[in-house]
């Protein structure tokens, strides 16, 4: 009888055993890591990974929006305004979803007087300014949180980051390597291991947007990334900016970043360059070539303005 009940017990064990190994696989991609598989005896971060979040509409916490950008509606009230012409025929998918905000702390970006103007006036003029809309390099670190995939390609001493937004990629040198001779979207990129976090020291960056919301970076920048895993699925992005001419001290952004765990989870290119042509360089056509669409509730007329000399 006791043996009976024994070989039970073993047979429920093992099932149980089983149940749980499968299911541990049915959650794991093909190609991804198991989580023993350690580079170097630090974490193995390959694989495609993606932030599931609303920053790059505004990393500060904001209530939804009726458009990125707006007019005033019947009432005078903030709550009231209602979408500019613009991205009016876009409907709901041209709003703002509301976040409770990705930047640490008390959740203020600390801005000059200076600075904090001119981030206002960048959101009033998101679509003639926000490189994101001309296909431009998103630059470190809106590049990491973009609504697109990025893929991670891990060594002993480099750490490729490719994302699938504009062909965007940097290079993490956790060897030595000679500082390059100009500054760059995405910046030149130092890592070290911090026992499990991998920190990221990244200087020489030209100035850019983080966010459709208009804040920003000047070309004095410099930042401090770290990556640690919070399982095998799942990273803590941190980054901290400084720059002094912009901003009255450091302040920190924070997020997850996911694995893609499909089964035939890839990196797919979005060549947005060819996408943007007429957008950009549309006025310098001898004869206007979008001008007019018309849909059951909607009539749309464009005038395209001839930019100022120098202007991109």
């Amino acid at each position: 009888m006791k043996a009976s009940l024994s070989r039970s017990l073993l047979a429920a064990i093992a099932i149980v055993a089983a149940a749980v190994a499968i299911t541990t696989l049915a959650t794991r991609t093909s190609g991804e890591p198991a989580a023993s598989a350690r580079i170097d005896g630090k974490p193995n971060f390959n694989g495609v990974w993606q932030a599931l979040n609303e920053a790059n509409w505004d990393l500060q916490a904001h209530e939804a929006r009726a458009g990125a950008v707006t007019q005033p509606g019947v009432y005078p009230y903030p709550y009231a305004r209602v979408p500019a012409a613009p991205v009016l025929a876009l409907g709901a998918a041209g709003g703002v979803p509301a976040s409770v905000g990705v930047v640490s702390g008390d959740g203020e970006i600390p801005y000059t007087a200076d600075a904090a103007a001119k981030k206002k006036d960048n959101a009033e003029h998101w679509i003639d300014r926000d490189p994101e809309l001309k296909c431009y390099v998103p630059g470190t670190p809106r590049a990491m949180y973009l609504n697109y995939p990025l893929q991670i390609v891990q060594s002993t001493n480099k750490i490729h980051v490719d994302f699938a937004f504009a062909n965007a990629a940097r290079t993490i040198h956790l060897d030595e390597v000679d500082e390059p001779p100009a500054d760059t979207a995405m910046g030149f990129s130092r890592g070290r291991w911090d026992g499990g976090t991998l920190v990221v020291d990244t200087k020489q960056l030209q100035g850019n947007w983080l966010d459709r919301a208009g804040n920003f970076y000047s070309e004095t920048a410099h930042m401090v990334e770290r990556f640690t895993p919070i399982s095998n699925d799942a990273i803590r992005y941190e980054v901290t900016i400084e720059d002094p001419h912009v901003f009255t001290r450091p302040w920190t952004i924070s997020m997850p970043l996911y694995r893609r765990l499909e089964s035939n989870a890839q990196l797919l290119e979005y060549p947005c360059v060819e996408f943007v042509e007429e957008f950009m360089y549309g006025d310098a056509r001898s004869k206007q070539l979008v001008k007019h669409w018309e849909g059951d509730s909607i009539v749309i007329d464009i005038t395209r303005k001839m930019r100022a000399e120098g202007v991109r």
